[in-house]
Order: structure tokens, then sequence, then C-alpha cells
């Protein structure tokens, strides 16, 4: 292990998501002393995203900033540790886990949750930034309720995003879905596939690629190329869903957990436990099924409790 300050925790939470901060209330009210180290994105996806409204227990919905605040001082009144910091590294040889935070600084935990989460692809274009959150949006279940009865489009072209494109379908009046392939070339699988192209408000726009996303202050339009043409056509759309994957944030774990061919870490079915024994994972970064706030708050609730009792069998708390 590199020189640098140790300190030994009992219970140290990587991520501030949905499911870090409900880990570390449970397990601040388990006395188990826990550290949050917040990442890169304090606060999670939830924090790119403006209005929530499929959270219970908010009828009038709730901003998505707004609401990871709320979780993250719940975890700070029940006593959570809570930290700015990213996790760099990570030593799982030993009984005691070590976790290295901004390249410098070694933590010994006895239990460690990993609540990473996973952040979406992006096309990278500057209009998509730029009015991410104004009807552009990685997330369809989450957003496109607020598109009732408009037009909207999709790009991608996986089973994700033909299930997303069908989602869209039975709330927008049309969804231009467009895909960067011709049919042959579509991940999907057949089955899918079928049911999109099946749907009378999909329209399907084949070898076509997203070259910008119009408006000053919202989603108005969306300007496509096709690749085989050349030719260029204008959309008018009230939204554009970004549907081309997303990325587990598990690099530092590559080595030492086990994941999925895509990254996601694997827990053992039913638990948030992982191959190493006192290493739990929630949220995002081991659900690629799900993804949705509710999800991961509760898988956070279990790997607090795992915790819990991992470290109650050997005496420690």
């Amino acid at each position: 292990m590199e020189n640098g300050v140790t300190e030994k925790v009992h219970c140290l939470i990587i991520g501030s998501g949905p499911a870090g901060y409900t880990a570390a209330i449970y397990a601040a009210r388990a006395n188990m002393k826990p550290v949050l180290y917040q990442g890169i994105q304090p606060g999670g996806q939830l924090t790119i995203t403006t209005e929530v409204e499929n959270y219970p227990g908010y009828p009038e919905g709730i901003q998505g900033p707004e609401m990871m605040v709320h979780f993250e001082k719940q975890a700070a009144r029940m006593g959570t540790d809570i930290r700015y910091g990213l996790a760099t590294a990570v030593d799982f040889t030993g009984p005691v886990h070590k976790v290295q935070i901004d390249e410098e600084k070694w933590i010994e935990a006895d239990a460690v949750i990993i609540s990473t989460g996973a952040s979406a692809k992006w096309l990278g274009l500057e209009s998509e930034q730029r009015l991410n959150g104004y009807g552009v949006s990685a997330c369809a279940v989450c957003d496109g309720f607020f598109f009732r009865g408009k037009e909207v489009s999709i790009v991608g072209a996986g089973d994700t995003a033909c299930e997303e494109a069908l989602y869209l379908s039975k709330l927008a009046s049309t969804v231009h879905m467009i895909v960067r392939k011709d049919q042959h070339g579509m991940r999907a699988s057949k089955v899918m596939q079928d049911r999109v192209i099946a749907t009378p408000n999909i329209k399907i726009y084949w070898n076509s690629e997203t070259l910008e996303v119009m408006g000053e202050t919202k989603t108005e339009a969306v300007r496509i190329k096709n690749n085989k043409t050349g030719d260029e056509q204008t959309i008018p759309v009230s939204a554009f869903f970004v549907a081309i994957g997303h990325e587990p944030n598990s690099g530092i774990f590559k080595g030492w957990l086990d994941m999925d061919e895509a990254g996601y870490i694997q827990t053992i079915p039913g638990t948030s436990k992982t191959n190493i024994e006192g290493v739990f994972a929630s949220g995002d970064v081991q659900d690629k099924i799900y993804r949705q706030a509710v999800t991961a708050a509760g898988s956070g609730c279990m790997a607090a409790l795992d915790a819990e009792r991992y470290l109650s069998a050997r005496g420690m708390v």
C-alpha cells in the first residue's frame, strides 16, 4: 500500500445517490458510525433530473436536486459523517478493506458499501448538454410523462431503446426513433424490433445520426442526417431521449469484485453481498434492469442491513 494518511472507520459508504444515502440512514441508526464519501457527483443522477413525480411520498412531485438535499440532511441528522471526496483505488486483499480517497488518503473499513451508481452515455453534442433537463433526457420512464400527447424523439438501437420507445408510444402522439444503422445492424432482440416496427405511432429513421438538438431554452426539434444519402431533415419534437446505454461506475473495483460483461457488480441474488466478505453493493452500480430512485433506495437499505449482520456476527457492532 502506498504512503498516505490511514484512517480506520467502521462502515464506509462510497457514493451519494438514493442508495448511498439510504444505506447511511440505516447504518447510522444501527450505530455503525458510517462515513460517506459523496464522489464525483454528490446526489448522483438525480441532480441532473428536473421534476421527479414517481417517488412515493411527494404527492406534488419534487425537483431531483431538492430531493437529494432531503436525503443528505436525513443521513446527516442520523449521524452520518458526510465528506467530499472520490474513491480512487481499493485493496481488498485482507479482512480489513482499504479504500483510497482522492489518490492520497487510505481508509481502512470493517465493512464497505458501494453505491457509486451508473452514468448515462451521451452522444457528445453541445446542444444535448445545453438542453439536458429541458426536453433532453436519458430516462424515458422518468420523464416521458411530461410529454404526454406530444411528438418526441429517441436515439438508440438496443433492447433498452426499444423498450423506452414502446413506453413513450403509449404517452406521446408520435415517437421518432433514430437508428444509426439499418435494420440488420440493430442490436435489439428480434422480438423487440418486431414490436417497435409494428407500433403505428413509432416512426423509425434508419441509417441516421443526430446532428443537433434545436431550441433556445427548451427542446423544439432535432436535426438528423441520413448516412447513406447525406440528406438532412429537421423533425419538430418536444423531447429528445438518449437510450444508448449506461456505464456503471465500477472501474476501481475491477479485478476485485465479480462483474458482468458490462461492468455491473454482481451480488448474490436477494442480497447486496459481493464475492468479497464485508463488501456490499447497492443501487445502479449493480442494477441494470430497474435503475429507479426507489429501487436504488431499497437496495441501499438492504446493503446496510447486510453490513450490520456481517459486523454483528463478528462482534463489531
